[in-house]
């Protein structure tokens, strides 16, 4: 290979802000920690780390689930994992679905060979408890599976009183919170969920590369009773399920490799744990609740700043998540264009939308580690300046101004 070529020289990809709906940009303190040296797997300090993370992200995901761990590989391969260890063909999964990450799951749901029920909402909107458990009476499904946060439509999904209803009608909670655990209120335990995955790019303030997952003692016996021994070996402990066709994402497998057992599976991506391990750290260290409360404040800036601009959002604003709003491309505007010059002329990185939205909004993220003041202001400054050179209308100064307001009400609050 030419030594002139560019991939021969260093990687050095240039400063970004993203803005957008994940990822974001990780927390420094998560990239040093990134660093570390490697150990072996089988090394004290490398299974004291694991059982760190476990005890760290029952912190995150408020549970006591002894089955808090790890999948490697991003949030899709939690999604993956939960839906192929939990669901034998031919279940019935019920699936609401409200945006475009439903219809993630419905399309791994079928993959599984489950029998898929989906009950549809315009995007925008949420569903009710009420709808949820008549589709349920309806159905009488195996499995509900419903996105806590779809940044598709940036709804935020109400789950409290959804795992109840599925308790009473015989019915595991698998719920997937990848854009919305650490800021946005999640109570594993009080709400009853079974099962739970996320990812570490969006509100967890981490890169994409691994997936905390949560499971309750009923999801556990649910997995375990499908487990099968390696072909050959009889020693009584094969489980009458069918078998999971994944070996992979196969719970039953990757519990014994977290367990106390520590019977191999794969290679834990040792790097990746300590910066999950680093994402929990800060975020519990921070408070939970405190975590929510600023992933809300700079929500709440960035939301009062476009309106302040005379921009419309998108959606049941009631019902959006404290960390993306989606912002309704002014008309006469190229979206496509004004992100390119936010990108090109800024170094900031807001969202383009999908299904139905494309090319009709833009989805502007506060999350992670960006939702920070500073991170909030300068992108309104420099939408604003983008705007106005797109010949909209907009009003000069209005979306800092609006954002200023909300941070000086939450200082006079104090």
């Amino acid at each position: 290979m030419n030594d002139s070529s560019p991939a021969t020289a260093q990687i050095n990809p240039p400063q970004r802000l993203l803005m957008g709906p994940g990822p974001v940009n990780a927390d420094p303190r998560v990239h040093r920690a990134m660093s570390a040296q490697l150990v072996g797997q089988y090394d004290p300090s490398m299974t004291g780390y694991m059982n760190e993370v476990m005890e760290l992200y029952r912190g995150v995901f408020k549970t006591q689930n002894e089955a808090t761990l790890l999948i490697d590989g991003t949030s899709r391969a939690g999604i993956e994992a939960a839906l192929v260890s939990l669901v034998e063909p031919g279940q019935k999964v019920l699936i609401p679905v409200f945006g475009r990450f439903g219809y993630l799951l419905k399309e791994i749901a079928v993959r599984v060979g489950a029998e898929v029920a989906v009950r549809e909402k315009d995007w925008g909107q949420v569903f009710t408890a009420e709808e949820i458990e008549q589709a349920i009476i309806e159905e009488k499904p195996t499995l509900l599976a419903l996105v806590q946060g779809d940044t598709s439509t940036t709804m935020n999904q109400p789950l409290e009183g959804i795992g109840e209803i599925c308790a009473e009608h015989g019915v595991l909670f698998y719920t997937d919170a990848t854009a919305s655990l650490g800021g946005n209120e999640f109570l594993a335990d009080a709400w009853g969920i079974d099962a739970a995955t996320a990812g570490l790019q969006k509100c967890l303030g981490g890169p994409s590369g691994s997936s905390p997952i949560t499971l309750s003692e009923k999801a556990v016996e649910t997995v375990r009773a499908r487990r099968h021994v390696e072909e050959g070996i009889a020693d009584g402990t094969a489980g009458q399920g069918t078998r999971i066709a994944s070996n992979y994402f196969d719970l039953s497998m990757i519990l014994d490799y977290w367990g106390p057992q520590r019977l191999n599976h794969h290679t834990e991506a040792t790097t990746m744990l300590y910066g999950v391990r680093e994402c929990a750290r800060l975020l519990l260290q921070e408070g939970m609740d405190s975590a929510i409360k600023r992933h809300r404040l700079h929500g709440e800036a960035m939301l009062a700043g476009v309106q302040g601009l005379g921009l419309q959002v998108f959606g049941d604003v009631a019902h959006k998540m404290n960390n993306v709003v989606a912002v309704e491309i002014p008309a006469g505007v190229d979206g496509d264009a004004a992100r390119n010059a936010m990108l090109t002329d800024y170094g900031i990185e807001i969202g383009t939308s999908f299904g139905p939205l494309h090319g009709k909004v833009w989805r502007i993220g506060t999350m992670g580690y960006n939702a920070r003041k500073d991170a909030v202001l300068l992108t309104l400054a420099a939408l604003e300046q983008v705007l106005r050179s797109a010949g909209a209308q907009i009003t000069a100064g209005g979306g800092v101004g609006a954002a200023q307001e909300i941070y000086q009400n939450e200082v006079t609050a104090r």
